[in-house]
């Protein structure tokens, strides 16, 4: 069945009509989540739906889906960039830098990386409203607010067309341009629990060892009666295709073979107790563990995004980076109903405190430098806020109140950062008076739910507020204060109703117990989960597999283009079979689907654009037909008929929130007084590696940190 907007919403349509019932019908055990919202319990279904739906088509269909062009509103400007190749080329010269020899060998070489379809540019768009674009125009100046945004979706599948109804908001908000680019408890959450799984292409999933192993067999019996030649067969092969078993990615647990090469889905499992290194990615060829008392060896790859072997590199997973220090401000924004809650509270508390969330021993010593890294730089101030129940990624369901709170904490964050960077004060709008939210907060609730919180107030998490019942303070927006960090951070729950609470203590956080050697190691329980579902695809798409095994078969004989002998693309990189049929670039089309859903998530900035413009007029029309004094402001009419300044506008500036921390020294280093004892630090350093930090030159430190106090970071929901 094709993958298009008429068959998409075929599979939809009846969840939404399920959702609509069953909401209204079983409203009490909602009465305390966020899904009391009818908007966000439809958002989250319909996304669950789709993504069930998406897993039953190959990774090309999602990506053909994905990427199809959506229109944007008139009140948006939008700038289409090509990525000049010089700066493409040097963005590798740095990647490859921060690889060292031994990452660029772990990654299969430099090249294959790099490679593109030919005549498929790298683009990227501008984005801003056009009201700012004109402002800026007419005063001939270029604005100095830029929001760099990145979603990876999964790394699979995802648009700037896709994701731009965000971005937009982003732009109105902090009246900044952004600057896009898109690669492509959990019953709360969309994201599956045994992970992404796709109906079997070309393109996903990889032949592991034992797949390769019947490639070539079939290969070798094609040769042997004749099909091709065996002289043809040999002519034209890369180097990437002579895979040895050791070569290939871990991944699915071993599968046994019938007469006809099939999976008969039986997992080799062996009563013996696992090696603790082997849940290590990378520590062996394949991962193994051990899974209701047997050894369970894992052979396909399970992310599409890299390798297993690669799953604990640093730039992979960043919490087993030696440190998160030395970074810009965060704000790490996470769901508290989805999967990847615990690692990003995880990653927020290792930023803020590094020598406290070190990786484990062996993780520091495939690095002779990591141990010094690890004491290095000072703590990285973050905002971090768990937001209750809430799933993964909750702005893409933008048209939510709960989104539309974590929208405005966002650019609360957002204009603070940029003051901070900037050194100078940052012009806010004050939409107190024209916001959807400010003037109809009691729509979209049940009965009974608690009443928005007033936002005059400030919130600083104390140990006495850790585990108060009840909040009078809510999310902040832009232009007002952003709390003072305590410790480098500031640690916040909020509901759905946007009332701030203290989080509570980091001894309580099941997330922080863990001791290192627990982080970044595979566990049992998603593991189970995903073997139980990957036998299921195995099973109900075993025919094409089989397809797909005789294709790659048949490029096998015909040859690969090749980047060197250096060079060895994983079986997932489209680059691993240059010279085979590649996806030709096709013009988009506008996709009908995704536009709706983008006019869904524009609907409460149109409402906004709209009572700001009928703000104006009032405001106008009231100081028309009012007599100026000089000692006097002009005043307008807010919508409700209250006057208001006519100047909604606040400035906002640095207010020393990260300053008075204790414990940092001058040049970024952190003082001894951060460690327990004088042995913990000496833990972290060998003799050289002291001596070093002895001797560091403390301009060249003030210089580092001036560079990354001059940035800004948004991280919301990450996976």
């Amino acid at each position: 069945m094709p993958f298009n907007t008429i068959t998409v919403g075929a599979a939809i349509i009846p969840t939404v009509i399920e959702t609509y019932f069953s909401h209204y019908l079983n409203r009490e055990p909602l009465r305390k989540k966020p899904t009391a919202h009818i908007s966000y319990h439809e958002g989250l279904c319909l996304i669950r739906r789709f993504l069930h739906y998406a897993s039953l088509h190959t990774v090309e269909d999602v990506q053909t889906f994905t990427s199809q062009r959506v229109p944007y509103p008139h009140w948006v400007k939008v700038d289409e960039r090509i990525i000049p190749q010089p700066q493409i080329a040097a963005a590798a010269d740095a990647l490859i830098a921060q690889l060292g020899p031994e990452g660029v060998t772990s990654v299969g070489g430099r090249k294959w990386w790099q490679w593109r379809i030919e005549e498929s540019a790298l683009k990227a768009e501008w984005v801003e409203t056009r009201a700012d674009y004109n402002t800026s125009d007419a005063a001939k100046v270029q604005g100095n607010r830029v929001m760099l945004y990145i979603h990876g979706g999964a790394y699979f599948f995802g648009s700037v067309d896709e994701h731009r109804y965000q971005m937009q908001r982003h732009a109105r908000k902090l009246k900044a341009r952004v600057f896009a680019r898109v690669a492509g408890n959990s019953r709360f959450d969309f994201i599956p629990a045994h992970g992404f799984l796709q109906r079997p292409s070309p393109a996903w999933p990889p032949p592991n060892a034992d797949d390769l192993q019947m490639i070539r067999e079939q290969a070798r019996i094609k040769v042997v009666e004749g099909s091709v030649s065996s002289t043809s067969s040999c002519q034209g092969r890369s180097a990437q295709t002579n895979i040895t078993r050791q070569d290939v990615p871990a991944g699915h647990a071993s599968e046994k073979r019938d007469s006809r090469g099939e999976a008969d889905q039986s997992r080799r499992m062996h009563d013996t107790v696992v090696s603790p290194k082997s849940t290590n990615p990378g520590a062996y060829d394949n991962l193994s563990i051990t899974v209701d008392g047997r050894l369970v060896e894992i052979r396909d790859q399970i992310q599409m995004y890299t390798t297993n072997q690669l799953l604990s590199h640093p730039l992979v997973s960043p919490v087993l980076q030696p440190s998160l220090g030395g970074l810009p401000p965060l704000l790490i924004m996470t769901g508290g109903g989805e999967m990847l809650r615990d690692e990003q509270i995880f990653l927020a508390h290792k930023a803020a405190n590094p020598t406290k969330y070190p990786p484990a021993d062996v993780y520091l010593d495939q690095n002779s430098e990591a141990r010094s890294i690890v004491v290095k730089w000072k703590p990285t101030d973050v905002q971090l806020q768990v937001w209750d129940d809430l799933c993964h990624v909750a702005p893409t369901l933008s048209f939510t109140r709960p989104a539309k709170y974590m929208y405005r904490s966002i650019a609360q964050f957002g204009a603070w950062a940029l003051a901070r960077a900037q050194q100078t004060g940052i012009e806010i709008p004050d939409d107190d008076d024209v916001s959807v939210d400010s003037r109809d907060s009691a729509t979209d609730t049940v009965s009974g739910s608690k009443p928005r919180a007033t936002r005059e107030q400030t919130f600083i998490p104390t140990e006495d507020t850790q585990h108060q019942p009840t909040s009078t303070v809510a999310v902040g927006k832009a232009g007002d204060p952003l709390p003072p960090f305590r410790d480098h951070m500031v640690r916040q729950r909020v509901d759905r109703h946007g009332h701030i609470y203290g989080l509570e203590p980091a001894s309580s956080l099941p997330a922080l117990q863990l001791p290192a050697n627990e982080i970044g190691v595979i566990k049992p329980g998603p593991v189970r989960k995903w073997l139980n579902a990957k036998q299921k695809w195995d099973t109900r798409f075993a025919k094409e597999k089989r397809k797909v095994q005789k294709q790659r078969t048949d490029e096998m004989l015909q040859g690969f283009e090749g980047f060197g002998s250096d060079e060895m693309p994983p079986p997932s990189a489209l680059a691993g079979r240059r010279g085979m049929r590649v996806p030709e670039n096709e013009k988009k089309k506008m996709s009908w689907g995704m536009s709706l859903w983008s006019l869904w998530g524009s609907s409460h900035d149109q409402k906004y654009l709209e009572r700001e413009m009928k703000a104006d007029k009032e405001a106008q029309n009231t100081s028309a037909a009012t007599p100026r004094r000089a000692s006097t402001q002009p005043t307008q009419l807010g919508i409700d008929g209250h006057a208001s300044t006519r100047s909604r506008r606040h400035t906002v500036t640095d207010a020393g929130q990260t300053t008075g921390h204790a414990g940092n020294d001058a040049d970024g280093i952190l003082q001894r007084d951060e460690f327990s004892s004088n042995a913990e630090r000496a833990d972290y350093l060998t003799p050289s590696t002291a001596s070093q930090l002895q001797g560091r030159d403390t301009a060249d430190n003030a210089h580092t940190t001036g560079l990354t106090d001059a940035t800004t970071s948004f991280v919301c929901s990450s996976a």
